[in-house]
């Protein structure tokens, strides 16, 4: 069994995108097909509005599908505000060869927002802000061949981009001090800390009612192996101290690959891994091998000031291959 998880950066339909569907789909249709994914979660995938009506479908998405072995998969998606349709950008996304028994959408179920007064807003800020998670988590149970069951949370954490401050910015990517700057950096950081502890809080429901679960944690965690992020998301024994907890870590599948091959996305030269692919314990016994498909990966900061409309995304796909005999 092959899992798989792509970040496809904001697929769209013009007037939106400025880059036709027919040129991205040529670049990744050949990445989809390679995958031959049973299981697919994807990232950043936009919603289109349809004429008359006042909700949003994954129409770029059925068109990229169209012709490729995912088209005739189970599909469930994250959805829009007050659960209406999909969300204009950035849904969450779950193929399946097999079926999709049951799926739920968490975002403050399990962690409350964080309130928080900024220090450098102009004028002072006189009351809290609510800090909430820009994205849910899709947690989605699957039924795998000789009746076993899976579970694949699919996730996007927040960007390292600092949140905007009250009166800190000159333009879009211009702040006015460094001090503002820090601040919103600050905040995206709590973003992307409470949405992992919230993932690792899904995973301690999952483990309590099933402790031999079978569990794969996917998608792009704007984060790399040991960061504070992931720490919370694996929780290790290391960390806890306590050995009697060690099952209930998950395991990062990029940890059976030379270092020279865990990277998913390149910026400003440096080689980065975002993208994971986490195991439990129990799927771990039937882990087989890790590709990351990195081979025409462009550096995103050169290509975005050099490429014009560039159709790639400058993520890598990340599949996993499971052997259940």
């Amino acid at each position: 069994m092959r899992v798989a998880t792509f970040n496809l950066e904001s697929l769209d339909l013009p007037p939106d995108s400025p880059v036709p569907l027919e040129a991205r789909a040529d670049i990744l249709r050949p990445q989809l097909d390679r995958l031959e994914a049973d299981i697919l979660c994807l990232q950043e995938v936009n919603g289109q509005k349809e004429p008359g009506t006042k909700g949003r479908t994954l129409r770029a998405l059925e068109q990229l599908l169209q012709g490729t072995r995912y088209a005739s998969y189970a599909r469930v998606s994250t959805s829009g505000p007050l659960g209406k349709g999909v969300a204009d950008i950035h849904n969450l996304v779950v193929l399946s060869r097999f079926e999709i028994t049951s799926h739920r959408e968490v975002r403050h179920d399990l962690v409350q927002p964080v309130t928080y007064k900024p220090s450098t807003a102009v004028p002072h800020a006189n009351r809290d802000l609510l800090i909430e998670w820009d994205r849910p988590i899709l947690s989605v149970e699957i039924e795998l061949p000789g009746n076993r069951h899976m579970t694949i949370l699919n996730a996007h954490l927040r960007a390292p981009l600092a949140v905007p401050v009250t009166g800190q910015k000159k333009a879009p990517f211009v702040w006015k001090s460094v001090g503002g700057w820090a601040e919103g950096y600050f905040m995206a950081g709590m973003k992307r800390l409470g949405q992992a502890l919230e993932l690792r809080l899904i995973l301690e429901q999952l483990l309590d009612a099933d402790p031999h679960c079978l569990i794969a944690v996917c998608g792009d965690f704007n984060a790399e192996d040991h960061e504070a992020t992931l720490r919370i998301v694996v929780g290790a024994e290391e960390d806890t101290g306590n050995g009697s907890l060690a099952a209930r870590a998950v395991i990062p599948l990029e940890r059976s690959l030379p270092h020279d091959r865990r990277f998913s996305a390149l910026h400003h030269g440096r080689a980065q891994l975002p993208d994971h692919i986490l195991a439990s314990r129990q799927l771990m016994a039937h882990f087989r091998k890790l590709e990351i498909h990195n081979e025409t990966l462009e550096d995103e900061l050169i290509a975005y000031a050099k490429v014009e409309r560039p159709p790639d995304s400058y993520h890598a796909p990340v599949l996993a291959e499971f052997d259940f005999g």
